[in-house]
């Protein structure tokens, strides 16, 4: 069955459908990863957008139990240059294409993917239309009036408060409070195997719900849209700084940087994909990252207090920052590399320790004073 796929500035694509039927819209965007397509679509972060596969050989793999991000796709389409009919691989149990359609999600196939990637990084991010039926003026007016969910942090964040998850064998004795603005589980599984516990509580989740109890930190996590839309968790966040540790991934890193009085802007395509590097403004040392967002901080509008901890190589982009005087570190890129190269794994070798001294530290001043006592 053929596929069609409209942009917002009327180019039209026509390729070979796999996935589900019907008529699908989203903003398009395109990522650079060689694998890794299960996660990519897993990944609530890419909730309401179109995928384009710059690799051209999707779905040789088909679709495992271990590397889902998330429940369910987010993402509202997926387009590809060659779709690869027979996968291989052990662990597959199903295929892409059947995968989709339990999903609801519209594939598109046979497509220039090189040529539309181009049009993406000439033209800038764009909202598009992919769908099964011939493109009728009707949908056309669709494409036109579509914009992207000012809460879609909501949509994509769990709304069942005090989700509690077990650390991975022996607990070290931390326990973290998750603001999910759409975590992915790989995410939550670094943290499990380094002995923590989470709470996981909605994106719209009050400060004084967090204080109430004896976390030893906050993180706030991945998720999608523009940073500036996601209101609740801003006004949380400028209510727990100072107050207890916070750490910041992709848009919790966004969050932080709004909460601390800084900007943030709209990338012209975004970075998505495994291979962006960035360097650690304190070491030199140059990492090679897994990315996806959309938006990134403004490093000039950052308080004076607040040290630049990584840049991005390509183009100079903020990609991380930390404030020792109020106890938060934050990076833009994904340190779980799922998919993507593991080299900033050790990031959260880093947060794990920081909190471990600082509670270790805690905990002997306390003795000192109660020692003295007597």
């Amino acid at each position: 069955m053929k596929a069609r796929l409209l942009l917002d500035n009327g180019i039209i694509f026509e390729g070979k459908n796999f996935g589900a039927q019907g008529t699908a819209l989203g903003e398009i965007c395109f990522n650079t990863s060689m694998s890794g397509y299960q996660e990519i679509l897993t990944d609530p972060s890419y909730a309401k957008q179109v995928i384009v596969m710059t690799y051209p050989e999707i779905g040789n793999y088909g679709i495992n139990k271990d590397d889902f991000e998330s429940s369910r796709v987010f993402a509202t389409g997926l387009v590809v240059k060659n779709y690869s009919e027979n996968e291989s691989h052990y662990k597959s149990y199903i295929k892409l294409k059947d995968y989709l359609k339990q999903q609801n999600v519209i594939g598109i196939s046979n497509i220039d993917t090189r040529r539309l990637t181009t049009i993406i990084r000439e033209s800038g991010a764009m909202n598009c239309l992919v769908t099964t039926e011939e493109i009728t003026e009707e949908l056309k007016a669709a494409l036109k009036n579509f914009s992207i969910d000012k809460n879609i942090t909501k949509l994509v964040s769990r709304n069942v408060r005090e989700i509690v998850v077990q650390p991975k064998g022996k607990s070290n004795g931390l326990h973290i409070a998750v603001i999910d603005c759409g975590i992915k589980k790989s995410i939550i599984d670094c943290f499990k195997n380094h002995g923590c516990e989470l709470t996981i509580f909605p994106a719209n989740v009050t400060s004084e719900e967090i204080l109430k109890s004896k976390f030893d930190s906050v993180l706030i996590s991945n998720g999608p849209g523009d940073p500036k839309d996601a209101i609740d968790t801003i006004k949380t966040t400028k209510e727990l700084i100072g107050k207890i540790p916070i750490y910041g991934i992709c848009l919790g890193y966004q969050i932080l940087c709004i909460a601390l009085g800084g900007k943030t802007y709209k990338l012209k395509y975004g970075h998505r994909g495994g291979n962006h590097p960035v360097i650690n403004k304190q070491t030199g040392k140059v990492f090679m990252t897994s990315q996806n967002h959309g938006y990134a901080a403004d490093a000039d509008s950052l308080p004076e207090n607040v040290t630049i901890t990584y840049t991005n190589l390509n183009d100079g982009t903020l990609e991380g920052f930390c404030c020792k005087q109020l106890m938060i570190d934050a990076v833009q890129f994904h340190p779980e590399a799922a998919p993507g190269p593991y080299d900033t794994q050790i990031i959260f070798d880093s947060w794990v320790n920081e909190m471990l001294e600082r509670k270790n530290s805690i905990l002997d001043r306390l003795k000192k004073i109660f020692t003295k006592r007597g």
